[in-house]
């Protein structure tokens, strides 16, 4: 698949209110074209549900995969994944427990709280739930371009025969 396209929706109240400098998007726009990926759009929301919401399912129309950066937390605040799972037709599991695994050298025990998870929403695209940090958001790109290519096939009905 030549240059898959990725959005990217960034849920932070600060840098939604311009207190807080953007690191997100510059470096998913940078990691994703050194992997033969491309950043097709990008957009911060705040930290509630709704927007999450709207943010997620505008990128889903045009985007086969989805990052969404912030809101994996236990506070009553993080809500990402909780937003997303309610319109997923499907979870994936296994990539949110493969990246709290790559992530227990780097965050240690803390990358256990993380609710880092994977989903399909409609109308066929993935969406992984990372946390926000730049290096939480590494491991997710580098987690991701390992399989997006197989799960968008399995999505167009081109998996293995």
């Amino acid at each position: 698949m030549a240059s898959l396209s990725y959005c990217l929706v960034v849920t932070s109240d600060r840098v939604y209110r311009g207190e807080k400098e953007d690191k997100v998007t510059p470096l998913v726009k940078e990691l994703l074209e050194s992997l033969g990926r491309r950043l097709a759009s990008s957009t911060i929301v705040p930290n509630r549900g709704y927007e999450i919401l709207e943010a997620v399912r505008e990128a889903a129309r045009t985007c086969r995969v989805i990052l969404v950066t912030g809101g994996t937390g236990p506070s009553p605040r993080d809500v990402s994944v909780e937003v997303v799972g309610r319109i997923a037709w499907k979870r994936l599991p296994g990539l949110g427990e493969e990246f709290r695994r790559r992530s227990l050298d780097s965050a240690g025990p803390r990358a256990l709280v993380s609710a880092a998870e994977a989903f399909i929403v409609p109308p066929g695209a993935l969406v992984f739930v990372s946390p926000g940090s730049p290096d939480a958001v590494r491991k997710a790109i580098e987690l991701l371009v390992e399989v997006d290519e197989h799960v968008v096939r399995e999505l167009e009905g081109r998996g293995h025969a």
